[in-house]
């Protein structure tokens, strides 16, 4: 059987169960080396959030794991030295792997890795880097230049969508370099259930939301790149328009924390239809989402990589309203079909979109879409994709 070394950081809700599934399958052997230590299985301050953050669904079970020194002082994936592991090349070695796959390149022992094992070991990659951010001139020279050499020690990159993809292209990997393993989430976890379905309609009677009412969700980090403030600011011109046009009620919920909570709360506070909620933990996100009609990711980066809240939401099935700078919106949203993609940073491209659903009815006819589309990108292909790597 053979045998795959996988470089991380820490357990996270995204690629622990990946790890569960192919351990489970049995087709090859891995071994997670997470390199932030002990110390990541610590409640740990997520700035975004503003508060300490403890996952409660379980991220180690069902694989084997190794978690490695980590010498750093100022332990974490937050910087570049935050990742020092002085024993990882001799912890590697003896597992002795047929291939290593490494999540990230931006911490020095994962580049120390990717550097030794060059021409030793297969060395695979996943990320889930894009362009979309505006960046100036010598910058994007710089980082094609630093890119180019960095990737010319892969054997394979794993690319998560179609924005990914053209970031590994501009470092002048070919496609033979390029293999398509989806960005995914637990679909079936986010699938309705009629227990559910039953627990969002007594929250939502909670929060005064009549059953055949239009609701739509914001759920993340209140922080300037996700832009809630946009989103805000679009509902509150709609409420205004519809008031003097006599339309139907809309509710607009945000769920979560972060720097821009007080601010969000200051400039809603006149409006009885926009609903605040707390960050809620993994075990209850799959009832979030069925509170609402459509789903809104509205950033502008810098940094939205590809915004996994859009799978999860798709997998509840959900409506879909995303930015251009959201990564997933090219490969997961087709206009008109389960969702609307809107240029980012405009608030009447924004309004536009949202104005095109009109009903409950509409948005249930675009979720079930949503749920159809989601199904291709799941935990299997991931799993799949890696396997068939070592033929």
């Amino acid at each position: 059987m053979k045998k795959l070394a996988i470089i991380t950081t820490h357990p996270i809700q995204y690629y622990a169960p990946i790890f569960k599934l192919l351990s489970e399958r049995k087709k090859i052997e891995i071994c997670v080396f997470y390199t932030w230590g002990k110390d990541a299985l610590k409640d740990k301050f997520d700035v975004g959030f503003g508060k300490k953050i403890e996952w409660d669904i379980p991220l180690l079970e069902g694989y084997n794991y190794n978690f490695l020194e980590n010498s750093a002082q100022d332990k974490g994936s937050h910087h570049f030295k935050g990742i020092d592991n002085p024993t990882i090349i001799e912890d590697i070695k003896k597992y002795n792997p047929d291939a290593i796959l490494v999540f990230g390149w931006s911490y020095k022992s994962h580049l120390k890795v990717i550097r030794y094992f060059k021409n030793k070991i297969p060395v695979w990659f996943r990320g889930d880097s894009h362009l979309l951010d505006k960046i100036s001139f010598p910058k994007q020279l710089a980082r094609k230049i630093f890119l180019t050499w960095l990737y010319a020690h892969i054997n394979k990159a794993f690319f998560v969508g179609t924005n990914n993809k053209n970031y590994y292209k501009q470092a002048a990997l070919n496609d033979k370099k390029l293999t398509f393993a989806p960005h995914a989430i637990d679909n079936s976890r986010f699938t309705p259930t009629e227990e559910n379905t039953e627990l969002a309609k007594e929250w939502r009677k909670e929060l005064g939301i009549k059953e055949n009412e239009l609701v739509w969700l914001f759920a993340g980090k209140f922080e300037p790149k996700k832009s809630p403030l946009l989103l805000l600011e679009a509902f509150i011109q709609r409420q205004n328009e519809q008031e003097e046009q006599e339309k139907n009620k809309e509710y607009l919920i945000f769920l979560g924390n972060g720097e821009l909570e007080n601010e969000l709360k200051q400039k809603a506070k006149y409006y009885q239809t926009i609903h605040f909620l707390p960050f809620q933990n993994q075990s209850k996100m799959p009832i979030v989402y069925l509170l609402c009609d459509v789903f809104v990711l509205p950033s502008k980066g810098a940094g939205e990589t590809w915004g996994l809240a859009i799978n999860e939401a798709m997998a509840a099935k959900k409506a879909i309203i995303a930015s251009t700078n959201v990564g997933c919106a090219v490969d997961l949203i087709e206009n008109s079909k389960n969702g609307f993609v809107f240029q980012s940073e405009d608030i009447d491209s924004l309004k536009e979109a949202m104005n095109k659903i009109t009903s409950q009815k509409e948005a249930k006819e675009m979720g079930e879409i949503s749920y159809q589309i989601i199904q291709n990108w799941s935990f299997e292909k991931i799993a799949e994709t890696i396997e068939n790597s070592f033929e």
